[in-house]
């Protein structure tokens, strides 16, 4: 019987993830593993892979690893899978601090796998940027909820091209050297936003993106287009809760709450 790897698969606004307990080092190539378990009809499929590690500073330390192999410094929708891992697999309190890339993440794991977390303070680099993509000017917003966010708004975004205009804005120099996800914001009312999300790491669309729908409520309450709680509708259909606290008008606390859910559990042979 050749070695094997356990894992979880699970799921959170429609972005999946593959979980692994990685406290002994049980994926050694973290790149390459991912690479391989991520890819679709040749292993699990999924957005990219949450390590579950130890820590000397919290509770425990998670990893990302979006699904190209490249390791990112937070992800909205990975940090509630983990606090869900965390609370039913590994027997951990409903509130709990972990490291990541971005910093510590306070998270609370409630009933019905309801998960909220708070999300390092956002730093703005741009309110009103442009830049030219496919013939066309651009206008955005740029700022970093743990990972680097272009945010533009837009009308019929259901119609919108996704995939091409994010993948220019994504390599565009301005952006450069690392990069950056962009997130296409729709007001629906003064509560509600519609998001679509070019990631970063997975280099296509995703069905949800949690910091990418933190960043757009963020933008939105900032511009006065909505008024916080935000409840973000991803392409997945499912709905997000963003709450911020402000101060002098500047937000210094953001909080992403939705489900998260278990899949199925596997083991992926080596």
């Amino acid at each position: 019987m050749p070695n094997s790897i356990p894992f979880y698969k699970m799921v959170a606004s429609g972005n999946d993830f593959v979980v692994v307990d990685n406290r002994r080092k049980a994926v050694r190539n973290v790149s390459a593993f991912t690479r391989e378990i991520c890819a679709l009809h040749q292993g699990a499929g999924a957005d990219g892979v949450l390590l579950f590690e130890g820590s000397s500073r919290a509770d425990f330390k998670m990893r990302i690893i979006n699904s190209d192999g490249s390791e990112a410094a937070a992800c909205g929708n990975g940090f509630r899978c983990i606090a869900l891992y965390a609370r039913e697999i590994m027997k951990r309190p409903p509130a709990m601090k972990f490291e990541s890339g971005s910093g510590l993440i306070e998270a609370n794991v409630r009933t019905g796998g309801v998960v909220r977390v708070q999300l390092v303070k956002p730093k703005i680099f741009e309110m009103n940027g442009t830049v030219e993509v496919l013939g066309r000017q651009i206008h955005y917003s740029f700022l970093d909820t743990g990972v680097p966010h272009a945010v533009v708004f837009v009308e019929g975004i259901s119609k919108l091209d996704v995939v091409g205009i994010g993948r220019a804005m994504r390599c565009h120099k301005r952006f450069k050297p690392a990069g950056t996800n962009v997130n296409f914001v729709e007001i629906k009312n003064a509560k509600e936003i519609m998001v679509r999300t070019y990631e970063r790491g997975v280099e296509n669309e995703t069905l949800a993106c949690g910091t990418g729908s933190t960043a757009s409520a963020v933008i939105s309450v900032l511009k006065g287009y909505v008024k916080a709680p935000v409840t973000a509708r991803t392409r997945g259909g499912e709905l997000l809760t963003i709450d911020m606290e402000l101060k002098n008008g500047e937000i210094q606390k953001t909080f992403l709450q939705g489900k998260a859910r278990f899949v199925y559990k596997g083991e992926y042979f080596l």
